[in-house]
């Protein structure tokens, strides 16, 4: 092959190189942006979330098994957390704004006594009824038992086969767009491949959130 030839060819794989890189950066960017963006206190695909049955509103039995095949929101609260009750509009909102998507749920689970408490704390904070579903927790069997949770707010997010993709402790922004696009991504089928362990990420994914502004 003439050396002018090969000079071509190889430029030519190097440009073909070059660009399956950008195009992989530019997905992974695009997969990863609001898990990045967003920090979860927990992100991983190798945890199941752990099925409780707790009592609604209308004094129902709801499982989180009850939810499979949908993306579930699921947050912890009770009514003596002041920064609960300071998010609660946010996550009302959120609520609102994934109403649409029938495959989504926003579920809160309560540690107070009753789901009467509950749900009056809920209407006094929001001035209204609260659209998403209320459980109640008394004993925190649930919620502390299975969950681990010991400091409120606690919010997880769940796609549909159950797996837990990710876990925010403190009170949150939930109606912004970044977490929408998350919920979205989980809803596709779609996840950041990293795991967020003390505050850092690890995994596949990793160094892609090293691009964004605090990676």
């Amino acid at each position: 092959m003439p050396l002018a030839q090969l000079a071509f060819v190889l430029a030519a794989a190097v440009g073909v190189y070059a660009f399956v890189s950008v195009a992989k950066e530019g997905e992974g960017r695009r997969r990863c942006s609001a898990t990045c963006l967003l920090r979860p206190t927990y992100a991983g695909y190798e945890r199941k979330a752990p099925d409780f049955n707790l009592k609604d509103a209308k004094g129902h039995d709801i499982s989180l098994e009850s939810y499979r095949g949908k993306v579930v929101v699921l947050n912890f609260w009770t009514k003596t957390c002041g920064p609960c009750m300071e998010e609660m509009p946010e996550i009302a909102d959120l609520a609102r704004i994934l109403k649409p998507m029938s495959d989504v749920a926003v579920v809160t689970v309560s540690t107070d006594d009753t789901i009467q408490e509950a749900q009056e704390t809920l209407k006094a904070v929001l001035k209204e009824e609260p659209p998403f579903p209320v459980l109640v927790d008394p004993d925190a069997k649930n919620v502390t038992g299975k969950y681990g949770t010991s400091l409120y707010p606690e919010t997880w997010i769940i796609d549909k086969n159950g797996v837990i993709r990710a876990r925010f402790d403190g009170a949150r922004e939930w109606s912004s767009a970044t977490v929408v696009q998350l919920v979205e991504q989980i809803r596709s089928g779609g996840y950041c491949e990293v795991q967020a362990r003390d505050g850092k990420f690890v995994g596949k994914d990793a160094h892609v959130c090293e691009t964004f502004n605090g990676g």
